[in-house]
């Protein structure tokens, strides 16, 4: 549309033009005042076309910056959810807090159940841990985790494939008992003709989890016979009998194809760190302490994890890669060195890492210090770590107003200098910006009460914006 008006606008030019070469002379005074009448006019519609044409670029301007904004948001939000996952599968708690923090759950039983039911990313243990807590909060979020499963027509051992998959068992029978009952209740608000009451389908749930071990555990050398196994649930259906036809089934269910069991996909490294930016191990400065330990770093979706083993599970700390910059160093005990310091108006890095009793804190560097072991492994970690280091715009907003800050101590230090200097010349009084604050301030500095300051080579002030300009 902006082409489509500068195209008339040019075209509009081009006959005015013409128009101005056309011989005067030839035409009758009542057709020149006709011409010059349609001149003025024509002047005044491309001078309205050039403001429309203005008008739309700065539209499509405004559009173009919403869209960077909302992308750059997006960006960020993506990037908090997935540190957020990281944090749940090495603390679930601190994790859910942290995505509380960051606006990225509500702290609301039905939206932390939807969360854990979706799983991406996450280790079905964490979930299994945080769904056995023994907490108002904790169970609310377990009945509605539960409420998202859909047992309906399906027999008891579907049910519980379905159910078993989307966590882990955690090894605490308080904690199963819980989670057990919760599923009992479900299960029968779904299928009410099967049994007479949730506590039968409670007992045979936990029948067949005993089952599906005792057939498929290495270990257990006597495997249960399809006898044993009605035998060992006469009468739990309100002082009856199961139907045989049902135990049979269920026991067969389980001996051709055991419960599958959920790995720890959201904290394996095969999953979590596939394709790494970069790893490698590099010598790590203590933060308290400094001396220098052995760690394995892995380089991956804008944070730097790392290790103490390459076979851990676990990484003993995270640093997002946010805010933060990267620079060559030199250190007297260890070669090739560079460290991560914090940037962007940040005093400090923002990272986790376990303590000693294993527990997940926040991290208090300014400046993270690592060796390589030679000259190109240096170059080539801060090469990829200046690619992964993202900035948040926020923070360079506060550099800017520190330095706007800084600027206006220095222009005010300057002003003291000059005035205290020149006293001693003339004691010229010269009134300044009372409302200004940046006179204010020099005032109060200066010690002088009124709106008033001495000076010789000022005599000319009016303004805040002429003292700058002297200066």
């Amino acid at each position: 549309m902006v082409n489509t008006m500068e195209n008339s606008y040019a075209t509009m030019s081009n006959i005015s033009q013409h128009s101005e070469n056309f011989p005067m002379p030839e035409l009758t005074p009542e057709q020149q005042k006709l011409l010059i009448e349609l001149r003025r006019k024509k002047q005044e519609i491309l001078l309205e076309i050039q403001q429309i044409n203005d008008e739309l670029n700065e539209v499509e301007s405004e559009m173009r910056a919403h869209e960077n904004k909302e992308e750059n948001k997006h960006s960020n939000k993506d990037k908090q959810m997935a540190l957020g996952r990281k944090k749940f599968n090495m603390d679930p708690k601190k994790g859910i807090e942290f995505l509380y923090e960051h606006q990225l759950l509500r702290t609301d039983p039905q939206d932390v159940a939807q969360f854990l039911y979706k799983g991406e990313g996450l280790n079905k243990t964490a979930i299994g841990d945080y769904l056995g807590e023994k907490n108002d909060f904790n169970e609310q979020v377990l009945k509605a985790f539960v409420d998202l499963h859909d047992f309906t027509n399906l027999i008891l051992v579907q049910a519980l494939r379905q159910f078993l998959w989307s966590f882990r068992l955690p090894g605490e029978a308080q904690k199963i008992d819980r989670m057990m009952e919760c599923f009992a209740q479900r299960y029968c608000q779904l299928n009410p003709d099967i049994f007479t009451n949730t506590d039968t389908c409670y007992v045979l749930s936990f029948a067949i989890i005993m089952l599906n071990t005792s057939l498929h555990n290495p270990s257990v050398k006597e495997k249960p016979t399809v006898e044993q196994f009605i035998s060992m649930n006469r009468g739990i259906n309100n002082g009856g009998d199961l139907p045989r036809e049902l135990l049979e089934s269920l026991y067969e269910s389980i001996r051709t194809e055991p419960f599958k069991i959920p790995q720890d996909d959201g904290n394996d490294l095969m999953h979590t760190f596939f394709n790494p930016d970069k790893e490698g191990w590099l010598w790590k400065q203590g933060g308290r302490y400094k001396s220098w330990k052995r760690r394995w770093f892995i380089l991956n979706d804008n944070c730097l994890y790392y290790f103490e083993y390459t076979t851990d599970k676990e990484p003993r700390g995270i640093i997002p890669l946010e805010n933060i910059a990267v620079r060559e160093v030199q250190d007297r005990s260890k070669q090739f060195c560079f460290e991560l310091h914090a940037s962007g108006g940040a005093e400090i890095i923002k990272a986790c890492k376990t303590d000693s009793e294993g527990k997940v804190v926040e991290g208090k560097h300014t400046v993270y210090r690592m060796s390589a072991a030679n000259e190109e492994e240096q170059q080539e970690w801060i090469k990829c770590l200046n690619q992964s280091i993202s900035h948040n715009p926020f923070h360079d907003i506060l550099v800017q107003r520190k330095k706007k800050a800084l600027a206006k101590i220095n222009v005010i230090g300057k002003t003291l200098l000059v005035v205290q200097r020149k006293r001693k010349i003339s004691h010229t009084l010269v009134q300044v910006c009372e409302s200004c604050a940046l006179c204010m301030l020099t005032q109060h500095v200066a010690g002088y009460s009124s709106p008033y300051v001495y000076s010789h080579h000022f005599s000319q002030i009016k303004s805040c914006s002429d003292l700058e300009g002297c200066l």
